[in-house]
């Protein structure tokens, strides 16, 4: 059998409960061994979206295949490619890191022998070997996910979905998981990712698909969606408000916001090199000093807080 094209795809995708429709044909393709970020505000349809993809809620048009099988019949088959991360650790408390890692193993009927070599070599890939004899009770959050995340792999899936994997995390124990994350990648898994982290999907993420009101409002790389946002901008500090005045005069319409209270002007910027010595230059030759300066590139916060912001504005019109 030829593989398929794409490792999960999605055409038309729709759900709704009672009146309320979360999924409004949802397209998505992810490529074998990338992984995609799934991005939107809480409510977009994100966790519905993933839950539908591993088989755990039926969904109402459309159509959802995983490896090229159908989800809806042939859920089974799905069930044998997929490994699940949700929102919250998905373990036994009273059981040991040990027994949990092998109680799944036996429920994905490896052999007794299997089930214990597969444990202990995910309790060392995990960090996990010193706490493995102890309560899942026990574990700090960051342990508990990384033997989540352990447990979805005791099968070595080709696919996992990674539902907010890092939600509540410290930063540290984020990058951890991020170092994790990427191993996974590294060996050609394919990842669809949801956060609310928007700096986990610039650092992780081949490709990002925004949604939001149940519908995709962009995808692309990171770099390309930072590109839909706008230019770079250099963000220049003044020692006073008359100095502040003084140099929007001398910038002029290249002046996009200023800030009274901090005496900044931010200016939009083609071309870094050429436009900062433009500005520094006019600004030298009126004897305007300047505190402080900064280049300023769009994050994905910026997409983000964009976009969302456009779909809200175009929905209340609608509305009206």
């Amino acid at each position: 059998m030829t593989k398929p094209t794409y490792a999960i795809e999605t055409k038309g995708l729709s759900k709704s409960y009672g009146k309320n429709q979360v999924l409004k044909g949802v397209d998505i393709k992810v490529e074998r061994g990338t992984m995609l970020a799934l991005l939107g505000p809480n409510g977009a349809g994100k966790t519905t979206t993933v839950r539908i993809l591993s088989t755990l809620l039926p969904y109402d048009g459309g159509t959802v295949t995983v490896e090229g099988h159908d989800v809806h019949s042939d859920a089974d088959a799905v069930r044998h490619v997929i490994g699940l991360t949700g929102q919250s650790a998905a373990v036994d408390e009273l059981l040991t890191g040990r027994e949990n890692l092998e109680m799944m193993g036996r429920l994905y009927r490896l052999t007794k022998a299997s089930a214990k070599a597969r444990a202990q070599e995910l309790l060392e890939e995990f960090t996990l070997t010193e706490a493995a004899e102890r309560p899942a009770k026990t574990y700090s959050g960051g342990m508990r996910r990384r033997l989540d995340l352990a447990v979805s792999l005791i099968a070595t899936p080709p696919i996992i979905f990674l539902d907010e994997p890092t939600t509540g995390l410290d930063p540290r124990s984020r990058i951890a998981m991020w170092d994790i994350i990427r191993g996974l990648m590294e060996k050609g898994t394919t990842i669809l990712l949801t956060t609310q982290y928007l700096e986990e999907a610039d650092q992780l993420a081949d490709k990002i698909v925004v949604i939001d009101g149940g519908k995709v409002i962009a995808q692309g790389t990171a770099a390309e969606l930072k590109g839909k946002v706008g230019k770079d901008r250099l963000e220049l500090t003044f020692e006073n408000a008359a100095a502040l005045k003084k140099a929007e005069k001398v910038l002029g319409d290249r002046v996009v916001e200023t800030n009274d209270k901090d005496f900044t002007a931010t200016v939009v910027i083609q071309d870094i090199n050429a436009d900062v010595n433009d500005a520094l230059a006019g600004l030298t030759k009126e004897g305007i000093a300047i505190s402080s300066m900064a280049v300023h590139k769009p994050t994905l916060d910026d997409v983000f807080l964009s976009l969302t912001g456009k779909q809200k504005s175009t929905a209340q019109e609608e509305t009206k």
